[in-house]
């Protein structure tokens, strides 16, 4: 049986990790993606706002993140997207929305009692190259 090579991925245009785990690891062809929180990788902040801007910086911070692995948001198969309050659903699925038009990856979104930094909204993805 042949082990597969197991890769860190990191980019300085997504935030990093806030703990001991990586941004995303690359094994084979899959990229396992940490969940990421809406902070601005430039100021080190959370972006100003509510559920809807702080879903638009997640999904950017993502996007570097398999940008960084040799992949894009058209490469993700399955997202879980966490949340402060479900009543944000419907704000967070319309911005979520403009990024997954072609490309619906299975989902489930969950309310969390509590978010790092106290986010409103965290979302991990599984990718392939």
């Amino acid at each position: 049986m042949e082990l597969m090579e197991k890769r860190i991925i990191w980019t300085d245009k997504a935030p990093d990790a806030i703990g001991p785990y990586s941004q995303a690891i690359l094994i084979g062809n899959m990229i396992f993606c940490s969940g990421q929180i809406p902070i601005n990788p430039e100021t080190g902040e959370f972006v100003s706002g509510g559920i809807a801007e702080q879903t638009e910086q997640v999904i950017k911070n993502i996007s570097a993140v398999l940008e960084a692995a040799g992949a894009s948001l058209k490469n993700v198969v399955k997202t879980t997207v966490f949340l402060a309050d479900m009543n944000d659903f419907a704000e967070m699925n319309e911005v979520y929305a403009k990024y997954f038009k072609d490309n619906k990856p299975a989902r489930a979104t969950v309310q969390a009692a509590r978010l790092p930094r106290d986010a409103k909204v965290e979302i991990e993805c599984i990718a392939f190259i």
